[in-house]
C-alpha cells in the first residue's frame, strides 16, 4: 500500500480433501496482502478441472456461496496477483488452466522469469499462440511440447528451460505438484490438514484452516502428491546458490508466517534492535508507520529503552485510493489511511520507525502529518537499506529512475522527506541481524540493496532497457 514494493502473488494448494475449494479460498484470504488485483482457484473432482477467476479481493470474487458448488472436488490450488510480468488484466488470473493432448493442467505461479521473453520468443517461432502476457504461461507450452509419457518428466523438463523466481503449484485430474526453483528466491511450505497436504507460500495459512506447519520446500526440491501419497524429488542437476528474497523478511511475509525456516516477527524485532544500536537519537518516544513498521519499531524501542507508542493509526476500511484517477481523491490517500494521534504525538521529539522508503512521496506526507500533530521533531529510521535497484525475482519494482535513493544522497532524501534526521539500516547491519536471528549459513538475495543479481538478466544486453543505470 501506499508508496511500497509490491509482492507479485501467492499459492495455495491442497490435495485429498472433501473441501478443498473451501479450505483454498481460506487460504487465499490469508495470503491477501502478497496479492489483490486478481484471485483464482482451479479445482479437481478426479476427472476434470474447474476453475473461478477474477478481478479484486477474494472476498468480492468468492462472495457468492453457489461459486463453490461449480469447484467440487478433493483437491484444488488458488492464487492471488499483483501483476509485475503482464498487465492488470482479467486474462492474466492465475490459475492458468488449459486442456492439452494429455489432459487438463493448471499452474499458480509466485516469482518471475527472467528469460520469458526470450523463451516466449522462441516458442512463437515454432507456432505457439500465447493467450496471456503473464511469463507462466510459457511453462504450460513447455509442458505441453514436452515429450516425456511422465508427468514430473514433462514438468521437469519444462523448467530446465526458465530461468529466475519460481514457486508454483500444479494441478490435474490426479495429481498435485508443488516445486520451488533451485535459487528459493521464493517461499512455499508444506503442511497438513485432516490428512491431506498442503502448500502455501506462507504458513499463516495454515494456521487459519488449522493445518500444520510441516517444513518448507527447498530450494530445486519438488513435491508430488497423489493417491499413494507423497514423494520428494531434486530434479535440477547443477548446483546453485541458495539466495532467498531478503525483502520478504522486512516487508513481504506476514509477521505470523514462517518462512526460509525462521519466523517472520522476531527477525523485523531485531532489524529495529539493530537499528537502535547503530543509529540512536535523543528522543520522546517511538511510533511505527502501521503495519509493516511495528515489529521493527518495537525492536528499536527496546533496544533504544525509549516508550513504543501508537502514534499513527491506519484505517483498514480504506479502499484502494491510488488507483482512483482524480487528482483530489489520490491526494487524500494517506490521510485516508493514516491518522496522527496528536494527544501523544504534540510538543515530542518522535522517532518513526519504517520498513522501506521507495519514490519518498509517500515518506515526505508522513513527517508532514505527524509535524502538523504538533510534533517537535520528527527522527526517521529505515529497517532495510536504501532500496537503489530494481528486482527481476518477483517484485514489482519501479524503474532506476524512480527510486529515490537511487539518484539523491542520504542528505538531499532527508530534506525531500522533511525530517529532522533519516538514517537507513545498512546491508551489514542487515545481514547481522538475520544472523543474530538465527540465520547463520543463508545468502539471501539483496540485489535491490547492492545490485548484486544472482541470476543475471538475459535481455539486458542494454543496460539502459530497464533502467538500471
Amino acid at each position: 500500500m501506499f508508496d511500497k514494493l509490491h509482492e507479485e502473488c501467492g499459492v495455495f494448494g491442497i490435495y485429498g480433501h472433501p473441501e478443498a475449494a473451501n479450505l483454498t479460498y481460506l487460504g487465499l484470504y490469508a495470503l491477501q496482502h502478497r496479492g489483490q488485483e486478481s484471485c483464482g482457484i482451479v479445482a479437481s473432482d478426479g476427472t476434470r478441472l474447474n476453475s473461478h477467476l477474477g478481478m479484486g479481493l477474494v472476498a468480492d470474487v468468492f462472495k457468492h456461496d453457489d461459486v463453490f458448488d461449480k469447484l467440487p472436488g478433493r483437491s484444488a490450488i488458488g492464487h492471488v496477483r499483483y501483476s509485475t510480468a503482464g498487465g492488470n488484466d482479467i486474462k492474466n488470473c492465475q490459475p492458468i488452466m488449459v486442456n492439452y493432448s494429455r489432459g487438463s493442467i493448471a499452474v499458480a505461479h509466485n516469482g518471475n522469469l527472467v528469460n520469458a521473453t526470450e523463451v516466449r520468443n522462441n516458442l512463437e517461432k515454432t507456432g505457439s499462440i500465447f493467450s496471456t502476457t503473464a511469463d507462466t504461461e510459457t511453462i504450460i507450452h513447455l509442458i505441453a511440447r514436452a515429450q516425456s509419457d511422465s508427468l514430473v518428466e514433462r514438468v521437469c523438463e519444462s523448467l530446465r528451460q526458465v530461468q529466475g523466481a519460481y514457486s508454483l503449484a500444479f494441478i490435474t485430474e490426479t495429481r498435485m505438484i508443488a516445486v520451488r526453483d533451485p535459487s528459493g528466491f521464493r517461499p512455499l511450505s508444506l503442511g497438513k490438514v485432516d490428512g491431506a497436504f498442503v502448500v502455501s507460500s506462507e504458513s499463516c495459512a495454515f494456521d487459519l484452516i488449522e493445518g500444520e506447519y510441516l517444513r518448507e520446500i527447498e530450494p530445486g526440491e519438488m513435491i508430488v502428491v497423489d493417491k499413494k501419497g507423497i514423494k520428494s524429488y531434486f530434479p535440477f542437476k547443477q548446483e546453485v546458490a541458495h539466495t532467498p528474497c531478503i525483502f520478504e523478511y522486512i516487508y513481504f511475509a506476514r509477521p505470523d508466517s514462517r518462512i526460509f525456516n525462521r519466523m517472520v516477527y522476531p527477525v523485523r524485532k531485531e532489524f529495529g534492535r539493530e537499528l537502535a544500536r547503530k543509529y540512536p537519537v535523543e528522543a520522546d518516544l517511538v511510533i511505527a508507520v502501521p503495519d509493516s513498521g511495528v515489529p521493527a519499531a518495537m525492536g528499536y524501542a527496546e533496544e533504544s529503552g525509549l516508550p513504543f507508542e501508537l502514534g499513527l493509526i491506519r484505517n483498514h476500511y480504506v479502499g484502494r485510493t491510488f488507483i482512483e484517477p482524480q487528482q483530489a481523491i489520490r491526494h487524500f490517500g494517506v490521510k485516508l489511511k493514516l491518522n496522527p494521534v496528536r494527544d501523544i504525538l504534540e510538543g515530542k521529539r518522535v522517532v518513526v520507525v519504517d520498513d522501506s522508503i521507495v519514490r519518498g512521496t509517500t515518506s515526505r506526507k508522513i513527517v508532514k502529518m505527524i509535524r502538523n500533530a504538533g510534533a517537535k521533531e520528527v527522527h526517521v529510521r529505515i529497517s532495510s537499506p536504501p532500496t537503489s535497484y530494481p528486482c527481476f525475482y518477483g517484485i514489482d519494482t519501479p524503474s532506476r529512475q524512480e527510486l529515490i535513493s537511487a539518484s539523491h544522497t542520504l542528505e538531499e532524501i532527508t530534506r525531500y522527506i522533511t525530517a529532522d534526521t533519516l538514517c537507513y539500516l545498512d546491508l551489514n547491519g542487515l545481514h547481522a541481524a538475520l544472523k543474530q536471528s538465527g540465520d547463520h549459513k543463508i545468502d539471501f538475495c539483496d540485489a535491490c540493496f547492492s545490485g548484486k543479481y544472482p541470476i543475471k538478466f538475459p535481455r539486458l544486453k542494454d543496460s539502459n532497457q530497464l533502467g538500471l543505470f
